[in-house]
C-alpha cells in the first residue's frame, strides 16, 4: 500500500466534509465511502494487482471530489484538485494519468476503457443492483430537486426508468451480483409510473 495513502485520504474527507454543499443529498461525503468500499471488494474479485488498487483506491477518493467547486463537469475539476493533492507525493506521470483517466470514465454516460476504469464506474454505479437503491435514489432525487429542478415525482421515476434501461455493468463481479437485482429494481420503478 502507498505509504501516504493515509494522509490522503484524511485530506480527501476533510475536503469532502468542508466544502461541498450542504444540500447534495447524494454526492456527500458517504457516497466516496460507498464507492470506495464497492471498488475494493470488485478489485478483490477481479484480482488486480497492489499497486493497481493503490491507483483505484485513490482515484475513488478524488472521483467526486470536484462537487466543492462545481456541479456540471465536476469530473474535470475533480482531476486538478487530485493533481494539486497528489503533486508532492511525486507520483509518475503515467499513475496520475491512470487516476485522471478513472475519474473522467465516471462521467455519465460511463466510458470505461480499462479494467481500472470499469472498476471505479460499477463501484459509482454499485447501489442500483443492491437493496438500498430506494433510500439512495432518494438521496438523489431530493438532490436534483435542488440542482436539476427536477421536482416532479412520476418525471423522476421515468427518467429511473431510461437510465436503469441503458445502464450495463461492467465487470464480472457486477454482471454476477448486481444485475438480476437491478432489473428488479427498474421493474420496481416502472411500476411507481402513473
Amino acid at each position: 500500500m502507498l505509504s501516504f495513502y493515509d494522509e490522503i485520504q484524511t485530506k480527501v474527507f476533510n475536503l469532502l466534509d468542508n466544502n461541498l454543499p450542504k444540500d447534495l443529498t447524494y454526492h456527500g461525503p458517504h457516497h466516496t465511502r460507498d464507492v470506495l468500499d464497492s471498488a475494493i471488494r470488485i478489485a478483490k474479485y477481479q484480482k488486480i494487482s497492489e499497486d493497481e488498487l493503490d491507483l483505484l483506491k485513490l482515484a475513488c477518493l478524488f472521483h467526486d471530489s470536484g462537487f466543492t467547486k462545481a456541479y456540471k463537469d465536476h469530473e474535470e475539476e475533480g482531476c486538478h484538485i487530485a493533481e494539486e493533492f497528489l503533486k508532492p507525493y511525486n507520483l509518475s506521470s503515467s499513475d496520475l494519468e491512470t487516476i485522471k483517466g478513472m475519474i473522467r470514465s465516471t462521467k455519465i454516460p460511463q466510458s470505461a476503457t480499462t479494467l481500472l476504469e470499469q472498476i471505479i464506474c460499477d463501484a459509482d454505479l454499485d447501489y442500483l443492483g443492491r437493496n438500498d437503491f430506494w433510500p439512495i435514489a432518494n438521496t438523489l432525487f431530493k438532490e436534483v430537486s435542488v440542482y436539476l429542478n427536477i421536482t416532479d415525482q412520476n418525471r423522476w421515476n421515468q427518467i429511473q426508468v431510461n437510465f436503469l434501461g441503458q445502464h450495463h455493468y461492467f465487470t464480472e463481479y457486477s454482471i454476477n451480483f448486481r444485475k438480476d437485482k437491478k432489473q428488479q429494481n427498474l421493474e420496481e420503478v416502472k411500476s411507481r409510473i402513473i
